[in-house]
């Protein structure tokens, strides 16, 4: 299993089954050093994290599979990297930011 830091639209039951097929209910957590600011898409105004000393960004932990993780890349699309961070508990998880 992969874990993912989910802070936007990942956390919704409803996008998890249409893009996993599966909702995951998640740990909460805080992820420091990012804020949570906006991005305008041809379809809505999404949320975006971006590094900044001093802030906290708070989101759950999701337990998803290779697979799954996979298809939430299609999800977010290229408008966004996913990389490697360390959260307030100590976990290291994936996260989508700018």
């Amino acid at each position: 299993m992969e874990q993912l830091f989910v802070y936007g639209t990942l956390q919704d039951p409803d996008v998890q089954r249409r893009v996993i097929g599966r909702e995951i209910e998640g740990a909460p957590d805080v992820l420091d050093d990012y804020f949570k600011s906006e991005i305008v898409m041809s379809d809505g105004t999404f949320p975006i994290i971006v590094p900044e000393a001093g802030k906290s960004v708070a989101g759950k932990v999701l337990d998803v599979t290779p697979e799954e993780l996979a298809r939430m890349d299609i999800y977010e699309t290229t408008a966004y990297r996913r990389i490697r961070v360390g959260l307030r508990s100590g976990r290291e998880t994936w996260v989508y930011a700018e």
